[in-house]
């Protein structure tokens, strides 16, 4: 099948036809789009209040104490991490399906969404970056949870989801950007594939701990002694994205990217 070439500037990136899995995958706003989404994703993970808390989370989804998990029960922890994961993707997954189809009826508005969007993710890279007053994402790691369901196993998965809808003071900033990047693209599949991306940054972490947990200990030390510098270099790719979207910039590159994989043929 040959890919035709589209300017995005003057058709709605909802309008532009994919009629295969591969046309899919090869259309520019994901190809920009999904890598920015897993990059966000590692930043939440390396956040001030969710990484300190990383070894509880485990201990807690796995019903281990502190010796078991020194001792690295290992196909337990994977387990629980996996089960937490997919908690909190089930949540994020919903959530970009949603924004998806309401960017789908906003297309007609889709220059203006753009710089309106472009604005708030600038504030929310400001936000996250702890450059606006009153907020600095958690540096304490003091916040509770307000559900707290069984701990094992059977309880990782609603844990997650707990996570999912309650940890927003970390998640809330670099997971709206990529919203945003999700309603824009006019789609509800492509605002799932954006939030797993997402979910797939913040998740593989929690899992690869659980694989080297010792080794992870001394990764963790180093992040929290940067985790000031963490914040703000995920806050200005926040910015960026956004500063892009404000210009015009972004539907410039996706224009070009469109262009450039015109007359790939895709074996699907």
């Amino acid at each position: 099948m040959i890919v035709t070439a589209v300017s995005l500037s003057a058709v709605p990136l909802a309008a532009v036809p994919l009629t295969s899995t591969g046309s899919t995958v090869l259309d520019g706003s994901l190809l920009i789009a999904v890598p920015i989404a897993i990059a966000a994703g590692f930043v939440s993970f390396l956040s001030p209040c969710v990484l300190p808390l990383v070894p509880g989370y485990l201990g807690y989804v796995t019903g281990l104490t502190g010796v078991d998990l020194e001792e690295q029960r290992r196909g337990r922890m994977v387990a629980g991490a996996s089960l937490f994961v997919l908690g909190f993707t089930v949540v994020y997954v919903v959530l970009g399906w949603t924004f998806g189809t309401l960017g789908a009826w906003l297309q007609e508005y889709q220059d203006q969404l753009m710089r309106v969007l472009g604005v708030l993710t600038i504030g929310l890279g400001l936000l996250f970056a702890g450059w606006l007053p009153r907020w600095m994402p958690g540096v304490d790691g003091t916040r509770t949870l307000a559900v707290r369901p069984a701990a094992g196993l059977a309880g990782a998965p609603l844990l997650g989801a707990v996570f999912g809808l309650g940890w927003t003071a970390c998640t809330g900033p670099t997971l709206a950007a990529i919203l945003a990047l999700a309603g824009l693209g006019g789609d509800a599949a492509r605002g799932a594939l954006l939030a797993t991306a997402y979910c797939l940054g913040l998740g593989i972490p929690f899992v690869l701990t659980a694989l080297a947990y010792r080794k992870a200990l001394g990764a963790f030390a180093v992040a929290r002694r940067h985790r000031l510098a963490i914040a703000r270099a995920g806050g200005l790719m926040l910015v960026a994205v956004g500063l892009l979207l404000v210009t015009g910039i972004w539907a410039d590159l996706l224009t070009r990217i469109q262009g450039s994989i015109a007359g790939f043929e895709t074996a699907i």
